[in-house]
């Protein structure tokens, strides 16, 4: 594995001497237990850990935290997996089996949050790759993070597909007591045949749904990104209507659409599974990704609307995607969140 070369920005000039930690701060350890079975972890302790997002990036916000690189949840779709190239690990199996576990992550932003070059800048977490996939059961990462968060007032959201959230509650109430709060959890279909597939290393989708409806019963409000819809699998007006329906008897504050994107790594992945399990689609998928990594404006713009229509006949409206949402604390008034105009383009969250 090639720990040397990896760096906050691979593509960049300083990035050949800016090596986010040496290869001899790695431990390597497999557990022998059903959860993690052909599973290893890669234990660093990283140089840093609040990452600035490209410039270039159509990212909503400006600073990340990634406590894990890799991901068990194995969707078979997830963007992220170009990443585990910079180590010279394949963006498939690798990438679902080879996690990396920054263990010093809650000290290190500790100590970020608190020097006096932070400004004190949104930071969201779980837009690389989840941070609440199973290896935190193990690893316990977050309720440090949050904590710190917490206690330096900082403002931050979370994007999830874990149900492991829920055990974090407590922490999150009180860091809503002092900041800008902001959770959204990813389903974009409920098809559990389509799941069972596609996200094989998740939890089903009416768990995630779930997560939604117990945090809203505590006072936490959450957003629900319908992230990706799937072309041609999850698209027809059925299974959209069926998601929406299922997103707002959960109680979920807003739904966000985003149509599935291929970027390289996800792509070949993608398109090797599209191939086992869907071999009529392949032709249909190359014609609509023969652009590049996204749908056809069309198409989403098409999605977009639908699923738009959809949440205000049942009570829910779009938010604008990746914006912290304001959580009142106790005694205090709600915020009235304002309706947003419906945007077709395509974000990249996911």
């Amino acid at each position: 594995m090639r720990w040397d070369n990896l760096t906050a920005d691979p593509a960049g000039d300083r990035a050949r001497n800016a090596a986010l930690f040496g290869a001899d701060a790695v431990t390597t350890r497999t557990f022998d237990t059903p959860e993690f079975r052909g599973v290893t972890f890669h234990e660093i302790r990283a140089r840093s850990i609040v990452n600035r997002v490209p410039g270039a990036s159509r990212m909503p916000f400006e600073w990340t935290v990634n406590p894990y690189r890799g991901c068990t949840h194995a969707c078979v779709y997830c963007f992220a997996r170009k990443t585990h190239s910079y180590l010279d690990l394949d963006t498939g199996l690798d990438f679902d089996s080879q996690i990396v576990v920054k263990v010093n992550a809650p000290e290190l932003l500790r100590r970020q949050l608190g020097s006096r070059r932070w400004q004190g800048e949104h930071i969201a977490m779980g837009t690389n790759v989840d941070c609440y996939q199973r290896a935190e059961g193990r690893y316990r990462l977050m309720p440090g993070i949050i904590a710190a968060l917490r206690d330096h007032a900082n403002p931050f959201s979370i994007l999830t597909k874990g149900t492991l959230i829920l055990r974090d509650l407590d922490l999150l109430k009180q860091a809503s007591e002092v900041t800008d709060v902001g959770i959204s959890v990813s389903v974009g279909f409920t098809d559990s045949q389509l799941w069972r597939t596609v996200e094989p290393g998740t939890p089903a989708p009416e768990r995630r749904l779930d997560v939604v409806r117990t945090l809203t019963d505590h006072g936490i409000g959450c957003g629900v990104l319908m992230a990706p819809v799937i072309p041609f699998l999850g698209d027809s007006p059925a299974q959209l209507r069926a998601t929406v329906r299922a997103i707002a008897a959960s109680g979920a504050t807003s739904v966000t659409p985003l149509v599935l994107h291929l970027r390289p790594g996800a792509r070949e992945w993608f398109m090797a599974w599209l191939e086992h399990y869907h071999p009529y689609l392949v032709r249909r998928y190359e014609r609509l990704y023969a652009e590049g990594a996204y749908a056809p404006k069309w198409y989403q713009r098409r999605i977009t609307r639908q699923v738009h229509e959809l949440a205000q006949e049942y009570g829910i409206g779009p938010t604008r995607a990746g914006m912290p949402r304001r959580i009142a604390a106790p005694g205090e008034p709600a915020e009235p969140v304002a309706p947003a105009t419906p945007e077709p383009t395509q974000l990249t969250l996911l």
